[in-house]
């Protein structure tokens, strides 16, 4: 046995304590990695409401260090283990087990900002208590210069009174020095002391989101729970989130159908289906992986056990009646009786399937947009604006909300009338459809999702309705929900359905993935790369862009700036022309840094003459 200098024992051995020892020299404890204590552990939970079972035996946590990405179909129940986490609903049995008192911060899909407040005052509304004391201050403030105030000397004294005793307890809640974490948590979310002080009203839904994302980081949560906070954003400002919450130390549980930002932010992912959850290491596409190795694992075992169970079971029938061998036979059979079976995997839910209609023979040009000019008030939105779009191209229209993306793709459908210059379709035979960014708000919510198709298409017999209908996962007594007890994203489902009962060679898509979970947008990307048509594309979705799009188009200072590539195509060289306008600054810094020394240097130069012409003199 191989022994160390001190003679002792073995190079790796075991010290009195149980602890392993290695080495020679100062024999010192092997450390073993410290595991992070789970901040909160969710340990066999169900939830049964009175239309049924959302969740059966959802079991996982959350430690220091996770960002969680929690994934499902619409429906699976994420957003009610985001309920049962922040304590706003009970399970119905199971526990969540909190290490002490975590402090958990609820980030909502529908956040609640007051347009009315400046950015400085609502950030301070994080603060509770303190926040209440200074907004009653404030309007005791007012109450004091009011007539009743002026002419009721007690209710004067009373205010007084009251003013005072805000002001102690303001004292006593350090109030004046929350201001100081405000100010240092502005530039954070991209805010200027000057901005701070414009109304939230002011400020795109975006940057709202940044508010509202403020005022959960300046509780400083143990845990923070974001609930779809990538919707309605423009891609900007998605990637900001994404790099912040990268940068965030706080543990993070998070829903989102959006691919790009699950693959950046998270490296956990919780996958909820049938009401069962299961962990992955890892992003989203990660997890995807070992879901499909796993999967692969599973279907070989079960294959394998299958043929073996077979085989046993022909020797048991054969020599089951066998004078020599019927004893071998029946010991097989017992033992076969013990087998533990291997389940047959279960197909993971589908999602809708579809195909659009053949697209009818259109001329080449598609429609044309030629010196548009086009304003909303004093905003420009188009200035000499030029595009042609052709047979075949799919093409994705990408700037920064309020650009004009949606205007764009309304002038292009004669729903509006430019200011100068022309948007109109192509005159051979163009078929256009149309999909609004609120279309799955138009629907009649008095009518079932069935009586919805037959109204469209009355000639259709029922079993035509229902089969369109199944491939959108309307099925059994689904189709006869009303449409105003659906989801969004079912209503976002029937609302694609309908674009199917007519055959078109152009569709205008208008943030098509808004509402849907993630196997309906692939769904939808599917058909649209069979698709034989032209497709004009407005979504915030990358993922959805850079599977769908040929062509980008992008909103830059009244200009349709046109990339003849896909989405990767056009960060490649969004990239170049960042660089390159970067050296150009730099070659302009260092001109301009030249220029100046040369001055300096001529100065010195007149100066010295000068002094040499009054020394002469």
């Amino acid at each position: 046995m191989a022994r160390g200098r001190c003679g002792l024992g073995p190079v790796c051995r075991l010290n009195g304590r149980g602890e392993m020892m290695q080495g020679c020299g100062p024999l010192r404890p092997i450390r073993r990695p410290l595991i992070p204590s789970p901040v909160l552990r969710l340990e066999s939970v169900s939830k049964i409401y009175p239309t049924g079972e959302v969740l059966r035996d959802v079991t996982w946590e959350v430690k220091a260090g996770d960002r969680i990405g929690l994934v499902g179909v619409n429906g699976a129940g994420k957003s009610t283990q985001m309920r049962i986490i922040a304590g706003l609903e009970e399970p119905s049995s199971g526990q969540v087990v909190k290490q002490g008192n975590p402090r958990i911060v609820y980030l909502q899909q529908e956040f609640d900002v007051d347009l009315q407040r400046t950015v400085r005052q609502e950030l301070f509304q994080a603060f509770g208590e303190a926040a209440e004391v200074l907004n009653r201050q404030r309007q005791v403030e007012e109450d004091m210069g009011s007539e009743r105030a002026a002419n009721d000397a007690d209710h004067l004294d009373a205010l007084i009174h009251e003013l005072g005793r805000l002001q102690s307890r303001f004292e006593s809640l350090h109030g004046y020095e929350l201001d100081a974490r405000i100010d240092k948590l502005l530039p954070t979310i991209g805010f200027s002391p000057e901005g701070a002080e414009q109304l939230v009203g002011d400020y795109s839904g975006g940057w709202q989101m940044r508010i509202a994302l403020g005022k959960v980081l300046l509780q400083e949560p143990d845990l923070l729970l974001l609930d779809e906070p990538t919707n309605h954003l423009d891609v900007e400002t998605i990637q900001w989130l994404e790099d912040y919450l990268i940068g965030q130390t706080c543990p993070l549980v998070v829903i989102s159908h959006d691919r790009a930002f699950l693959d950046r932010v998270c490296n956990q992912i919780v996958e909820t289906e049938r009401g069962i959850s299961r962990s992955y290491l890892g992003n989203y596409s990660q997890h995807l992986e070992q879901k499909a190795l796993e999967r692969e694992a599973s279907q070989s075992a079960f294959e394998r056990q299958q043929k073996e169970l077979a085989s046993q079971q022909a020797y048991i029938d054969r020599f089951r009646a066998s004078a020599t061998r019927s004893t071998q036979a029946k010991s097989r059979e017992k033992l076969l009786d013990k087998v533990e079976r291997i389940e047959a995997p279960v197909e993971s839910l589908s999602g809708p399937r579809f195909q659009f209609p053949p697209a009818p023979r259109s001329g080449r040009q598609i429609a044309l947009i030629e010196e548009l000019s086009h304003s909303y008030g004093d905003q420009i939105l188009f200035l000499g604006a030029n595009l042609e779009v052709e047979r075949g191209d799919r093409i994705a229209f990408v700037g920064p909300n309020g650009a004009g993306k949606s205007t764009l793709l309304r002038l292009v459908m004669g729903i509006e009338t430019p200011d100068e210059g022309r948007a109109v379709l192509g005159e051979h035979n163009v078929i256009a459809a149309y999909f609004e960014q609120n279309q799955a708000e138009a629907l009649d919510l008095s009518k079932t999702v069935i009586d919805t198709l037959f109204e469209a298409v009355p000639d259709w017999t029922q079993t035509q309705v229902r089969s369109l209908l199944g491939s959108f996962c309307f099925s059994n007594d689904a189709v006869f929900k009303e449409v105003g007890k659906l989801s969004g994203g079912e209503k976002a489902r029937l609302a694609l359905a309908l674009m199917l009962l007519m055959p078109c060679n152009l569709l205008v898509l208008d943030e098509p993935t808004n509402h849907l979970d993630i196997p309906a947008k692939q769904m939808l990307e599917d058909a649209l790369m069979e698709y034989e048509g032209a497709a004009l594309v407005v979504s915030h979705d990358r993922y959805f862009v850079s599977r769908v799009a040929n062509k980008i188009v992008e909103l830059r200072d009244g200009e349709l700036v046109l990339y003849r590539g896909d989405y990767a195509y056009y960060r490649e060289k969004k990239a170049e022309e960042a660089a390159g306008a970067a050296a150009a600054q730099k070659a302009a810094a260092q001109e301009a840094k030249r220029k100046a020394n040369r001055e300096k240097q001529q100065d010195k130069q007149a100066a010295k003459a000068a002094a040499r012409k009054q020394a002469a003199a």
